[in-house]
C-alpha cells in the first residue's frame, strides 16, 4: 500500500494525496509568502509527485481542480489552500473566516501549510502503561496548566507542561494510572463563536487527524513523546481522546479546508445526497469507506510509534461502526485487532452519538472499555434519594447488567465516572440544580438538562457554612463510591479539590477562569481526602478491575443480605466486604467509608 502525505528518504521527498474525482492536483510549496506549484500525477484514486533533494521541514499545501457542484458532492475550488488530511506538523493554527466556504476566493493567506516531517525510526513498542482497576484522569491541557503557580509561565498551556515536575507530582498524589488527554490535534472553531467573542476551547473540531496543535503542542511530536517519557517513567500513562467522528469542515455552510475539497466521499451521505449528522456537527465520517478508516488508523499508529502513547478514548464511538447503522461487527474492530500495532494498545469508546440507534453501550468489542454514564447517572440518583440500593449495588459491582458477567481472569470492561469535560463538574454536581450556561450565548439552551444534580438549598456559591459542609460531605460521599467500584475509573481534573465551573455544564468555549482549573483555590483537605481514598485503592488494584468471588452484600448490623433488606422501603445503606477489604455507604449519614471493614460491622 502506498504511503500518503510527505515522507523524506533516499534523496528525494515524495508527497502523496488521496483525490480520486480530481481533474488535476497541484502541490503548493511555500517560502514566506511566495508559492510555487507542481502538477502532481494521477496513481489511481491517489495524486503524487517526487522531488529530488531533501525538503524537510519544508511548508506545503495542495490544490484541486475538478467539478464544482456541491449539491453532487462535487467541492473542487483551485482557489482553496488545502491542507493534507495526512499532514503531521502545521505552521498555524487554524482560523474561522468566511472566505473558507466562498468560492473562487483565495484562502492560502491564512489556511495552515503543513510541515514536511523528518525521517524518524519508530520508537521501540512496549506494553502500554496502564492498570485494569486503575485512575484515569481526564485533563483539558491549556484548562488544567493555564494557571499552575509551579509551571514557568512559557509553558503553561502546552502539552510540555505534563513533564514539569510539579504536575507530575500532583498526579502521583493521586495515583494515576493514566492521563487522558482530551484533544490536542489542530482544530478550529465553530462558526458562530467568533461573533460571540468565544473560542472552541476543548478542541473537539478537529480539522488534520494526525498535526498536533501548534497552540498546545508548539514543539510537535517530540513535545509530546517528551511529555510521554517523562509520564511513563513514573508508571503513569497517556491516553488520547481522539475526533474521528466529524471533522470542522462542518455542514454545507462550512468551509473548504481538507478532505471537502479533495475527496469529498469521506462523510456520509443519505440517499438524496445531502450530509448526515449523527454527531449533532452537521456532517460525520463516513467508517464504511476503507479509505477514512485508513486514514483513522494510520493516525493512532502515528501517535503510537512516533509519541508512545498507551492508547485512545474515541468521541461519539458509535460513528466508527457506522454504515449508516451501527454494527458491532464493523470492519473497524477486526482491522484494529488485526493490526500488530494497535492491537495492543488500550481501546475506550464514548459509547453513544445522536444518531438513529446511537446509544451502544456495552455493544463495543470485549476488549474495549466504555464510558459508563449509567455508573454517573444512578450513583448521583442514590446520593440524591432518587434511587434505591439495589441499582447502586449493581453499578458498584461492575454493572453487569449492561456488561455481562466478567469471565475468570478477565477485568471488568466498565469505566466508572462521576462527571467528565462535558456536564457538571463534582462540585457543581452538588451545588447547582439547574446549568447555568448564559455565558456561552446560546440563552442557556446548550448541554445537558437533566444532570442528576441538587444545590443543597442555595443555587451556586455561598457563604453558608452549613451548606458548604453539605456539599463536601456529598463530594467525598460520591468519591468514596467511585473509588470502591469495580471497574477502572475516571477522574478530571480538577474535581478532587472541588474544581467549579459557575454552573456552566458545557464549557466548550469558555477558555477563561470559567474553564480554567483554580489551583489557587483549591480545597486541600478535600483533595487530601480523596488522595487517601486513591491510596487505598492503587494498594490492590487488581481487586477492583473484577468482582471477588468472595463478595458478601452486608446489612446495617454486618449479617448477610437478605430479600427483605433489599426490598426495604426507604433503605438507604450498603456495604459489603470481600477478605476484610470493602465499603460502606450511608445516605442517611452522608458518608462513603471505604478500606478495612471490621468482622461483623457494616
Amino acid at each position: 500500500m502506498n504511503r500518503l502525505g510527505a515522507s523524506v528518504g533516499e534523496g528525494k521527498t515524495r508527497f502523496a494525496v488521496r483525490s480520486p474525482l480530481a481533474s488535476e492536483v497541484w502541490l503548493c510549496l511555500f517560502e514566506g509568502d511566495d508559492e510555487q506549484r507542481h502538477r502532481m500525477e494521477r496513481d489511481g484514486p491517489d495524486w503524487v509527485l517526487e522531488l529530488r533533494g531533501d525538503f524537510t521541514g519544508a511548508h506545503y499545501g495542495y490544490r484541486a481542480a475538478g467539478e464544482w457542484a456541491p449539491e453532487r458532492g462535487l467541492w473542487f475550488d483551485p482557489a482553496k489552500l488545502l491542507v493534507d488530511p495526512y499532514a503531521v506538523g502545521l505552521d498555524r493554527r487554524f482560523v474561522q473566516d468566511r472566505r473558507l466556504a466562498a468560492f473562487g476566493v483565495d484562502t492560502a493567506s491564512f489556511v495552515p501549510r503543513a510541515v514536511v516531517p523528518a525521517p524518524v525510526e519508530p520508537l521501540p513498542l512496549a506494553l502500554p502503561h496502564f492498570v485494569q482497576g486503575g485512575l484515569i484522569y481526564e485533563l483539558n491541557v491549556r484548562a488544567f496548566t493555564r494557571l499552575h503557580p509551579e509551571v514557568p509561565e512559557p509553558m503553561r498551556g502546552t502539552v510540555a507542561a505534563l513533564a514539569h515536575p510539579a504536575v507530575i507530582a500532583h498526579l502521583k498524589k493521586l495515583h494515576v494510572t493514566a492521563v487522558e488527554l482530551m484533544p490536542i490535534v489542530a482544530w478550529i472553531d465553530e462558526r458562530h463563536l467568533p461573533p460571540l467573542g468565544l473560542v472552541n476551547a476543548w478542541g473537539y473540531n478537529p480539522v488534520a487527524m494526525m498535526a498536533l496543535d501548534p497552540g498546545l503542542c508548539p514543539g510537535g511530536t517530540a513535545e509530546l513523546q517528551k511529555a510521554v517519557t517523562a509520564l511513563h517513567a513514573e508508571g503513569i500513562g497517556v491516553l488520547l481522546d481522539l475526533v474521528f467522528n466529524h471533522s470542522g469542515e462542518s455542514d454545507v455552510q462550512g468551509g473548504t479546508i481538507s478532505l471537502r475539497g479533495l475527496d469529498n466521499a469521506a462523510y456520509a451521505h443519505a440517499p438524496d445526497g445531502s450530509l448526515i449528522n449523527d454527531t449533532g456537527c452537521g456532517n460525520t465520517l463516513d467508517f464504511a469507506n476503507p479509505a477514512v478508516r485508513r486514514l483513522a488508523l494510520d493516525a493512532m499508529r502515528h501517535f503510537v510509534e512516533s509519541c508512545g502513547v498507551d492508547g485512545f478514548r474515541f468521541d461519539l464511538a458509535p460513528v466508527l461502526a457506522r454504515g449508516p447503522g451501527f454494527d458491532p461487527a464493523a470492519p473497524i474492530f477486526a482491522e484494529i485487532a488485526a493490526d500488530p500495532v494497535l492491537s495492543t494498545r488500550i481501546m475506550i469508546a464514548e459509547p453513544w452519538d445522536v444518531g438513529p440507534g446511537g446509544y451502544q453501550l456495552g455493544h463495543f468489542p470485549k476488549n474495549w472499555l466504555e464510558w459508563n454514564d449509567r455508573f454517573r447517572d444512578d450513583v448521583r440518583r442514590f446520593w440524591k434519594g432518587e434511587e434505591g440500593i439495589g441499582k447502586l449495588a449493581t453499578r458498584i459491582a461492575g454493572s453487569s447488567d449492561i456488561f455481562g458477567p466478567v469471565p475468570p481472569g478477565s477485568s471488568c470492561r466498565s469505566i466508572n465516572l462521576l462527571a467528565a469535560h462535558d456536564g457538571f463538574t463534582l462540585a457543581d454536581t452538588v451545588s447547582y440544580a439547574n446549568r447555568h450556561n448564559e455565558a456561552n450565548g446560546e440563552q442557556n439552551r446548550d448541554g445537558h438538562g437533566e444532570n442528576f444534580s441538587w444545590n443543597n438549598g442555595v443555587e451556586g456559591a455561598t457563604d453558608d457554612p452549613a451548606i458548604n459542609e453539605a456539599r463536601r460531605a456529598d463530594i467525598k460521599a460520591l468519591l468514596g463510591t467511585l473509588f470502591a467500584s469495580t471497574g477502572t475509573i475516571m477522574l478530571t481534573a480538577g474535581d478532587e479539590f472541588g474544581r467549579t465551573q459557575q454552573g456552566n455544564n458545557n464549557a466548550y468555549c469558555q477558555d477563561n477562569a470559567i474553564g480554567w482549573v483554580d489551583w489557587a483555590n483549591r480545597d486541600l483537605e478535600l483533595e487530601d481526602h480523596t488522595a487517601a481514598l486513591a491510596a487505598i485503592r492503587s494498594a490492590e488494584t487488581s481487586r477492583y478491575a473484577s468482582l471477588p468471588a468472595d463478595l458478601r452484600w452486608l446489612n446495617a448490623e454486618g449479617a448477610d443480605m437478605t430479600v427483605a433488606d433489599w426490598e426495604a422501603p426507604g433503605a438507604d445503606r450498603l456495604g459489603w466486604t470481600a477478605d476484610g477489604q470493602g465499603a460502606v455507604l450511608d445516605r442517611g449519614t452522608r458518608t462513603a467509608i471505604i478500606g478495612r471493614v471490621p468482622e461483623g460491622r457494616a
